[in-house]
């Protein structure tokens, strides 16, 4: 009977919910097969459970399986409901972000789009539905470092919905929520910080103070103070998300996002011994709830910097295997994350010395983010920087110079003439500069980052203690011998103060 397939539905949707993938996927499949039986493979029941059980299998990062699912899905809705219609419109949003979850976002573009301008045409202009799909597109965007597109598609779909559902609604916070994220990725942290402050109270008010959505912002603002420099009070705020996790249960999915959090703060403070407490914490909740998950892939690559920074070169290559091998079986061998494990595991091998291993991983890291990305991308600036620091270190200063140069244009294409990465690629070639003796063109570059540094993190933080650094020791290699102690002495200063 039909409702006893919707009632199997039904149930699956709450396993779902709670992260019971086994016992959702049962039902799911019930409630698939029984509306095969009773309607027959071409009915709208059919196809929407055929949706569901894609969406659900997206959710588990099983991409292979949902794709043909979506795809069936997308073809018997056009076959019953013609090309034109609000379920086609949402199948291609789901294969869209299939593809755009498998980084294959030259693929999810263009159903992003059609599904817009299908709202558009079914629903007019202004609809949510419409403001949704601006937002994805959006998201997209920012994905790729399309950061100048993607601005004015968050603040029209922002600007509709609060013209649509009022000032005070859900969908109104999530807007501010991805404009003050774009706002974070582009180094404008002024701009930044009062969006999240809004959207904070915002949820506050509509949801609650306990809300998990009142969490999720701490986390984010923390995240912010962090980027920033200011550690008190980023681990306060991720202190208060973990209480407010752990009210929810001890061993809820978020408790672990919350403790690997903490863990990233403490090593960048130096506070090893209770960074590595949280993440093997956050491995072992993790691994209980999944053993294979993109999450047990971070952490063992976080683990492993961890040890990096402690010369346990043993234990963090064999993490940096794991992790890379569990990407390549849950997202294919060619994502960013796996790109993200190769570009790992040469900085590795460039501390052991093994150069010519880590430049191999490098550039296939930097191929493998051309193919996914473009020439153009954040993510492709990074590999470039990261393979001219390792020439830097073989004293292949023409090579080195040439990749930090095309890394510093790229990024101030992408976020502006001033931002932190656009300092990391000046000070990056000011070294270049200083290793060829080349002392005033090197001196220009280490002023010109520690001002960027200073303007974006204030007068006390760990990079400007680093630009401060190479200006001593330019100063040194000139026999400046009293600018160089001050510089040096003002860098020692700082540090203690950061990491004791």
């Amino acid at each position: 009977y039909p409702d006893v397939a919707t009632s199997l539905n039904n149930l699956a949707e709450l396993y779902s919910s709670q992260r019971k993938y086994a016992e959702a996927e049962s039902f799911y499949r019930q409630a698939l097969e029984m509306r095969k039986q009773l309607l027959g493979q071409e009915h709208p029941d059919v196809a929407a459970s055929l949706n569901n059980l894609a969406v659900l299998y997206l959710s588990q990062r099983r991409y292979e399986e949902a794709e043909p699912l979506l795809r069936q899905a997308l073809e018997i809705k056009k076959r019953l409901l013609g090309e034109e219609h609000p379920n086609v419109a949402t199948s291609l949003n789901n294969l869209a972000a299939l593809y755009w979850n498998q980084g294959r976002y030259g693929e999810a573009e263009p159903l992003y789009r059609q599904a817009l301008e299908m709202w558009k045409r079914l629903l007019g202009e202004e609809h949510p539905n419409v403001a949704t799909s601006l937002n994805n597109l959006a998201a997209l965007y920012k994905n790729q470092g399309r950061y100048e597109e993607a601005e004015p598609l968050y603040r029209e779909s922002l600007e509709m919905r609060k013209r649509l559902l009022g000032e005070e609604h859900p969908d109104v916070a999530t807007s501010l929520n991805n404009l003050a994220a774009l706002y974070k990725n582009q180094g404008r942290y002024e701009e930044a910080e009062p969006l999240y402050r809004q959207v904070l109270e915002m949820w506050k008010r509509i949801l609650g103070q306990e809300h998990p959505n009142v969490a999720v912002t701490l986390n984010s603002l923390a995240f912010l103070y962090e980027s920033q420099g200011r550690y008190a009070e980023a681990e306060s705020l991720y202190r208060q998300a973990l209480e407010m996790w752990k009210r929810r249960g001890q061993e809820h999915p978020n408790v672990a996002t919350s403790l690997q959090n903490l863990a990233l703060l403490y090593q960048k403070r130096g506070r090893y011994a209770e960074a590595e407490s949280f993440y093997r914490q956050a491995l072992k909740m993790w691994k209980r709830l999944e053993q294979e998950h993109p999450n047990v892939a971070t952490i063992l690559d976080n683990l492993a910097g961890l040890y990096l920074s402690q010369g346990r070169y043993k234990e963090t290559e064999l993490l940096h295997f794991q992790a890379l091998e569990m990407r390549k079986r849950l997202l294919g061998e060619e994502h960013p994350d796996v790109a993200t494990s190769l570009n790992n595991l040469a900085e590795l091998y460039w501390s052991q010395g093994r150069y010519a291993e880590a430049e191999l991983l490098h550039l296939q890291a930097l191929e493998m983010g051309q193919q996914l990305f473009g020439q153009e991308h954040p993510s492709v600036a990074n590999s470039l920087n990261n393979l001219a620091g390792l020439y830097l270190s073989q004293g292949r200063y023409a090579e080195a110079e040439t990749l930090f140069r095309q890394a510093l244009e790229m990024r101030k294409r992408f976020f502006g003439q001033e931002h932190p990465s656009v300092a990391d690629s000046l000070s990056g070639l000011g070294l270049v500069y200083l290793n060829q003796g080349r002392y005033e063109e090197a001196e220009l570059l280490f002023r010109q980052a520690l001002e960027m540094r200073k303007q974006f993190f204030g007068q006390e933080h760990p990079d400007v203690a680093g630009s401060l650094s190479n200006l001593a020791g330019l100063y040194w290699s000139q026999e400046r011998y009293e600018e160089a102690e001050l510089h040096f002495r003002q860098a020692l200063e700082m540090r203690k103060q950061f990491f004791g």
